[in-house]
This record gives structure tokens, C-alpha cells and sequence, in this order.
């Protein structure tokens, strides 16, 4: 498996059977499961980083950087 210039990840084939097995419910709750598993890692290490960030504060850093910084 090669990546190009197109293609940012490549799944292992293993992986693979067991996502075509899923329906697109499971497929998209297994998705929502990521995302806030992503927002918990980076509450965590920006509380870590800034102890002196309001909470209100660190959300809003969230929402940017999970947003690609879209405004």
C-alpha cells in the first residue's frame, strides 16, 4: 500500500472487513465516538498547559482547533 499525494491514510485490510460488516449506524457512531474522544484528549492537554484557562476558555480553544480554526 502506497500513500500519494491524495491519500492520508491507509487502512489495514483486517480493518477493513470488520468496518464493511458494520452498518452505517454502528460506521457513524463508531465516528461520533472518535470525535468526542479527540475533544476529551485536547480539554485534557490544554488544562494541562494552560491550569490558568477559564473553562469557557479552553472550550472555546476546542471548537477552534477542531474546526481547523474556522471561524
Amino acid at each position: 500500500m502506497r500513500l500519494d499525494d491524495g491519500q492520508i491514510e491507509v487502512l489495514d485490510s483486517a480493518m477493513v472487513e470488520v468496518l464493511r460488516h458494520k452498518t452505517p449506524a454502528q460506521r457513524l457512531q463508531i465516528g461520533f465516538a472518535l470525535w468526542d474522544s479527540a475533544k476529551r484528549m485536547l480539554r485534557t492537554h490544554l488544562s494541562v498547559e494552560h491550569p490558568d484557562w477559564t473553562p469557557n476558555r479552553i472550550s472555546r480553544e476546542v471548537a477552534r482547533r477542531l474546526s481547523h480554526g474556522a471561524a
